[in-house]
């Protein structure tokens, strides 16, 4: 669901936007964070929202994942899928963020973010774009130019990238 009110030249603005920066839990998987029996921490991924990052690849687009949690799972999801950087254990993530948008000399009109949770809100609020799943909380969702229909870890992700890409000239979906 957009929220026409929030988006003035929404056109201009994806075509801003070099830099597409996920959180994990809540936007990735569905926000359960499950323990295997020897204390392994397992998430549960969605395919189609895998696919839509690839192509977000493929477009060009620097992809990230942004996240306060720390575990090997990630890593492996963000190999697989090309994500580009991968801050884990970020507890201020607009600092990680930062250091990002310095490696590509970007400013915040040419980030997008999807985010789900109250530590999301110091980025949402100044990118470019802001995005969350339909399950986020209610204090994301008022700030956000994008609601997905979806919720995390279940489309929300492949949503929002077809999106982005609907404002991307050339867009060939794979």
């Amino acid at each position: 669901m957009i929220q026409n009110q929030k988006i003035d030249n929404l056109e201009e603005r994806i075509s801003k936007i070099k830099l597409v920066a996920f959180d994990v839990d809540g936007v990735l998987t569905n926000g359960e964070i499950i323990y295997s029996e020897s204390g392994e921490e397992l998430k549960i991924f969605n395919a189609k929202d895998g696919h839509g990052i690839v192509v977000l690849n493929r477009k060009g687009f620097t992809t990230a994942i942004i996240t306060a949690r720390q575990t090997p799972v990630v890593d492996k999801r963000a190999k697989d899928l090309d994500i580009t950087h991968v801050y884990q254990g970020a507890k201020n993530k607009l600092i990680a963020l930062q250091d990002l948008m310095g490696k590509y000399n970007l400013d915040y009109s040419e980030v997008a973010y999807v985010g789900d949770d109250m530590p999301d809100i110091c980025i949402l609020e100044r990118v470019g774009l802001a995005f969350c799943p339909n399950d986020a909380v209610e204090e994301v969702k008022k700030i956000c130019h994008f609601i997905s229909s979806k919720e995390g870890g279940r489309g929300a992700v492949r949503e929002i990238s077809d999106f982005i890409l609907s404002g991307v000239k050339d867009k060939t979906l794979v």
